[in-house]
């Protein structure tokens, strides 16, 4: 199940707002914006996961292809904590929280 943020009242929120919602729902964010991959590599958290989406065609049909070409890749991963960034012939997978090395 995927729900708009529009269809939760977020549509004009800001992206820490978005990033505890999905926190506390125990959700992923799918995006295009690379802010929200930024904001949790450098938050030290393991969760939300996210997803980036990287590819040439955004319709909803060819995102929605994408993603199940990938699911097996990615499921346990976006289960565990990860910034997923899906491109159109690769996946990266980072798993969170990002810790720094001193």
């Amino acid at each position: 199940m995927c729900r708009h943020a529009r269809s939760i009242g977020l549509q004009r929120a800001e992206d820490q707002e978005i990033i505890a919602t999905a926190k506390l729902a125990g959700e992923a964010i799918i995006t295009h914006d690379l802010d929200y991959g930024h904001l949790l590599a450098f938050s030290g958290e393991a969760t939300p996961s996210v997803i980036i989406l990287r590819t040439r065609n955004t319709h909803v049909d060819a995102l929605t292809c994408r993603l199940d070409e990938c699911w097996s890749d990615i499921e346990e991963p976006l289960r565990q904590g990860a910034i997923v960034t899906v491109e159109d012939a690769a996946v990266r997978i980072r798993l969170l929280p990002i810790v720094r090395d001193n």
